[in-house]
């Protein structure tokens, strides 16, 4: 008897075990995401309603992009259209959706020796911290941030990572760290406004120019395709799309702030598996 109920007890271990793993998911997301402190908003709630143990990989777009490719995740959350595109071109994700956006920003001492405040576009800001020559701190990691930035150099005529000298600093870091090794060094850095808006460690810093269109930053949700991937939980990725543009999440979304300023705007929008 004392064997058979050792038996029961075993097969019932072993099915909770089962379900508790098929309620697990893994999703890469970008550092500047994490650090806004939303996935900790969004992350119990997931649980809570969908009862799936969503575990982040915390990288850049690059990174995230390459763990999908690997099938080392199940869907990632990143901001780089172009690279997101391709991805799903390839075959890798089987679709993009669109959750929510923010914008970029540019911050620098409050001094701002280049006078960026003044500047008409992004990429005016830009040329005028390299002419200048005032301390700028590149992300130089790969991340949809550092894409961005890269692309608004070439806009402005310039190559910083080939041309730009000790005034340059590729940090090769997170956006946390970044903006700290920019507090630090007193420079320019170029990022996104959640995570500034969430950044304690300010010193001199401010934000000194905004509100260029180019500098609009999307974020979209894509699973990886199981055609690639069969091992990829297909169905529980599938879950957590739905849930996050779902009008709770959007809602959850549109009402985060930090002292008073909202870091994302929802708009979930249709599926784009075209790309």
């Amino acid at each position: 008897m004392k064997f058979r109920s050792f038996l029961t007890a075993l097969a019932i271990w072993l099915m909770t075990a089962t379900v508790t793993m098929a309620d697990e998911m893994k999703m890469a997301v970008t550092t500047s995401f994490h650090n806004s402190g939303l996935s900790d908003i969004l992350v119990p709630e997931i649980k809570k309603d969908l009862g799936i143990d969503v575990h982040l990989l915390i990288v850049g777009t690059g990174q995230a992009l390459k763990l999908g490719r690997a099938g080392d995740v199940d869907a990632i959350l990143v901001h780089s259209r172009k690279a997101e595109e391709e991805f799903v071109a390839q075959g890798f994700g089987t679709h993009r959706r669109e959750v929510m956006y923010n914008d970029f920003i540019l911050i620098g001492p409050k001094t701002d020796e280049a006078g960026i405040q003044d500047a008409k576009t992004a990429a005016d800001a830009l040329a005028a911290i390299a002419e200048k020559g005032g301390v700028f701190v590149s992300r130089g990691d790969d991340s949809g941030t550092h894409r961005k930035e890269l692309a608004l150099w070439k806009s402005a005529g310039l190559d910083p990572e080939k041309d730009g000298g000790q005034w340059y600093r590729a940090s090769g870091s997170g956006m946390g760290a970044t903006l700290n090794t920019a507090s630090a060094m007193n420079g320019y850095v170029f990022a996104d406004r959640a995570s500034w808006l969430n950044f304690k460690n300010k010193g001199e810093l401010e934000l000194l120019f905004s509100g260029d269109p180019v500098l609009f930053n999307q974020y979209a949700y894509l699973p990886v395709n199981p055609e690639k991937h069969p091992h990829v939980k297909k169905e529980l990725a599938m879950k957590l799309e739905k849930w996050l543009v779902s009008p709770k999440a959007q809602k959850m979304i549109g009402e985060y702030e930090i002292a008073g300023q909202q870091l994302f705007v929802p708009n979930a929008g249709t599926l784009d598996s075209d790309s």
